[in-house]
């Protein structure tokens, strides 16, 4: 923000860069809610590479592949696991905790994930939604029962292993 001082272009141009990056964290940290209540303080992403890493272009940029290519591998066995045994969902939200070690795009995902997590959380203990999940559960199982008690009135059991005809 041009104040009309005798300063230079890139002195003022400075300024005003900083002015909007504290605009823009006022603006993040009203945002927050809940992290703003709780007094954590908003911390600018950083990569946690090791820091001669970071001392280099070329191999911080191959760290970063790796991290997303590692990233990618435990997200795709998480999507594997979905309609494979095993923790899907950990796995996938693994992969996106790894790559929100150097990316700040899926840190602020694994962040608005977490909030979403919780609010779900809290919302499933609350004592009418759990009455309501447990008649609509109740009601499920009767109409479930029922529909297998008329097909084996209806056809009977026949265990695939005592097929007469085949």
């Amino acid at each position: 923000m041009n104040t009309g001082s005798d300063r230079g272009t890139n002195e003022s141009a400075a300024d005003e860069s900083a002015v909007r990056a504290t605009e823009a964290t006022e603006g993040a940290e009203a945002t927050e809610g809940a992290e703003a209540a709780a007094g954590a303080p908003e911390t600018p992403h950083v990569s946690k590479a090791p820091a001669f890493i970071k001392a280099r272009r070329s191999l911080h940029l191959s760290w970063q592949v790796g991290v997303f290519v590692v990233g990618l591998a435990v997200i795709a066995a998480g999507v594997a696991m979905l309609v494979l045994p095993g923790p899907g969902w950990v796995a996938i939200f693994a992969g996106l905790a790894i790559w929100a070690t150097e990316f700040a795009w899926a840190h602020l995902v694994l962040r608005w994930t977490k909030r979403k997590v919780t609010e779900a959380a809290q919302k499933a203990l609350d004592p009418k939604v759990r009455r309501r999940n447990i008649i609509l559960t109740s009601v499920g199982l009767v109409i479930a029962g029922a529909l297998i008690g008329f097909y084996l009135w209806k056809y009977g059991l026949v265990l695939p292993w005592n097929l007469k005809d085949q």
